[in-house]
């Protein structure tokens, strides 16, 4: 009987923990959302910060800009959950 390839060993060892971690790493996320949220908002920042600070003219400062525009994005995040809140009540 001829045994596997040592580097079979290791394809099998590596994607067996590697769906593990996935499975882990999934189920944490489910637990815990604010990260992604915050990961998220930190992302449309990243691409709405430029906007902001192009439309002032550059009269404010990148710190400024930053809060501008997480408050802009606070602001669409609460009105659409006050909308959905409104339309569709017995689900909260």
């Amino acid at each position: 009987m001829k045994s596997p390839a040592p580097n079979q060993y290791l394809i099998s060892f590596y994607s067996s923990q590697a769906f593990e971690d996935m499975g882990e790493f999934w189920s944490a996320w489910r637990r815990r959302k604010l990260p992604s949220y915050l990961f998220l908002a930190l992302c449309f920042n990243t691409l709405f910060a430029p906007a902001v600070l192009a439309a002032t003219g550059g009269e404010l400062d990148r710190l400024q800009v930053w809060a501008l525009t997480l408050l802009g994005i606070a602001t669409v995040c609460l009105s659409a959950y006050l909308f959905v809140v409104m339309f569709q009540p017995e689900r909260f």
